[in-house]
């Protein structure tokens, strides 16, 4: 198993408390300096708030800890491919690359719908790798959409 699916099964734990949760099944975390920074799952429901994304509140958990905005040289993992909100808040934060589980073909901002990570008007630049654990991350997903419209 290599790293990126060793940090993303940390990101699947998350996205399975989202799950218990009865939140969107979506886990992140922030890996700084080769170690786990902040980890965090989507919690909009049961915190009333619309930008409570995983990967929202592990940028803020982040910036925190280390006590700056600017996570420069830090990697994002995310369950699903994060949504244009979520792609604006990892430019802003300066990450520096972004791993992603599952592909969003509804909402994905990095390469399903939209590819704002290669617009060169950006200030910033993102590297992003998708697919890491891809079937994992969607099942839980898929699941838990299933279960919705029974």
């Amino acid at each position: 198993m290599n790293k990126d699916e060793i940090f993303m099964r940390f990101a699947l734990e998350e996205a399975k408390a989202a799950y218990n949760e009865d939140e969107v099944p979506i886990g992140a975390l922030v890996v700084y300096n080769d170690s786990v920074c902040a980890r965090a799952h989507n919690s909009p429901v049961k915190t009333g708030d619309p930008t409570a994304h995983a990967e929202i509140l592990a940028i803020r958990k982040s910036a925190f800890k280390i006590g700056n905005y600017r996570l420069t040289g830090a990697t994002l993992y995310a369950t699903v491919e994060p949504c244009i909100m979520c792609a604006g808040a990892i430019v802003h934060a300066r990450i520096a690359r972004v791993v992603y589980g599952a592909a969003d073909p509804k909402g994905g901002a990095l390469r399903s719908v939209y590819t704002i990570f290669d617009d060169k008007k950006m200030n910033h630049s993102v590297t992003v790798h998708g697919g890491v654990l891809e079937k994992e991350c969607g099942e839980i997903l898929s699941r838990f959409f299933q279960e919705k419209r029974v």
